[in-house]
């Protein structure tokens, strides 16, 4: 595998706009998540909601690609001088060189209920009449109108997985040569087909999520905009944070459920250590899936403990944000690179009652350690699965 790079990211999530807020939220740990007040829904929960969202305004000209999805993608990418890079990228390489691999689950199907609710005649408002937003693929080709690249664009819809799987797919787009810089990320917003649709599987808690907690009783959803920019390595970039390692699975065990023994969930941790050339006592942190049901934590702590030491720290963050689904991945692989620049693992929020019977133990209080490597797990539906591991270093 090349040396490829981390050369910008940037995080909007339910707990922080933007990196800084992001720190200040982990280290001091403040949760992002609220009672249940998204439009429609009067699910008992707690959610992950974005308030910069609600104030977006689209202007006459760019009206076409209107909704929310969109506009949590706007926000997102304007943060932290990460548009600032990506033009400084597109100056030295060509807006043809630049290639786009986002992942999502729901893209804008908000937009899409919305436009039912409105139907006049049994007909659409005109002001739905959005082609380029009604689809699956509407992320990604918003996200080329709105920063003028136009390298090769996909998008990527694995369940939980999918914004996890855009850095193995940008490492092989740089591998065989076919763009020179990768845009990746992942956006997924909040809307009812979500909320309504999880608590069908009786998966939504009615409170706070608590990771691996002895009382877990599912999950809450949460929405978020993460992005980072992946480039081959150079002289300039040394000690930035390289891609070291992927890898993905698919053991299609049951259509919701993983595999009781974890067994796709090894295959993928196994697979990004092989590709960074680590042995398991090398990794110093994993941001586990950790969604807070009962199954999935005790799947994923079963496959833990069949291949690292309690040495090893793990901790689950979706008490800050929430579970992003399409955008977990980024979420989190974001969050653990945070951790290995900062030297700082955030422990678990609200796991106040550990529960004994799980086979590895989990990171309760945040901690300040030395790191060299970090891991991050995503596990989605279908038995999707990728891990991805980040290192600092110098070039090769």
């Amino acid at each position: 595998m090349i040396d490829i790079r981390v050369r910008a990211h940037t995080l909007t999530c339910a707990a922080s706009t933007g990196l800084n807020a992001l720190r200040t939220a982990l280290w001091n740990r403040e949760s992002g998540l609220r009672k249940n007040d998204f439009p429609y829904s009067d699910l008992v929960t707690w959610i992950g909601r974005v308030a910069e969202v609600d104030n977006f305004e689209w202007t006459n000209t760019n009206s076409e690609w209107k909704s929310r999805n969109n506009a949590l993608a706007a926000v997102g990418i304007e943060q932290d001088g990460f548009i600032s890079e990506l033009n400084n990228v597109v100056k030295e390489l060509g807006r043809d060189r630049v290639g786009i691999v986002m992942g999502t689950s729901t893209s804008s199907i908000g937009h899409t209920e919305a436009a039912y609710r409105e139907l006049e005649n049994e007909r659409l408002p005109r002001e739905f009449h959005q082609p380029k937003v009604h689809n699956s693929h509407a992320l990604s080709i918003f996200l080329a109108n709105y920063t003028g690249l136009r390298g090769p664009a996909m998008t990527i819809s694995t369940a939980c997985s999918s914004s996890a799987k855009v850095f193995a797919a940008a490492a092989r787009w740089l591998t065989a040569n076919i763009v020179d810089a990768v845009l990746v990320g992942g956006v997924d917003s909040l809307c009812l087909s979500v909320l309504h649709g999880f608590n069908s599987l009786e998966l939504i808690s009615p409170s706070p999520c608590r990771p691996f907690d002895r009382r877990r009783d599912g999950i809450n959803i949460g929405e978020a905009a993460g992005f980072a920019l992946i480039v081959r390595a150079s002289e300039a970039m040394a000690d930035s944070v390289r891609c070291s390692g992927y890898g993905e699975s698919s053991d299609a065990y049951h259509m919701s459920h993983p595999h009781p023994e974890g067994r796709g969930a090894e295959q993928a941790m196994r697979g990004a250590l092989t590709r960074a050339q680590l042995s398991a006592e090398e990794i110093g942190y994993i941001n586990l899936h950790g969604t807070a049901s009962r199954v999935n934590d005790a799947v994923e702590s079963e496959a833990i403990g069949r291949l690292f030491s309690p040495a090893t720290k793990v901790s689950s963050t979706k008490g800050w944000t929430g579970h992003a689904l399409g955008a977990a991945g980024i979420t989190e692989a974001i969050i653990a690179i945070e951790s290995l620049q900062a030297s700082r693992i955030p422990g678990t929020l609200n796991l106040d009652e550990p529960d004994e019977s799980l086979a590895f133990p989990v990171q309760q209080s945040n901690l300040e350690t030395s790191l060299q490597h970090v891991m991050s797990n995503s596990f989605g539906f279908g038995g999707n699965n990728c891990s991805l591991v980040f290192s600092k270093g110098q070039l090769h």
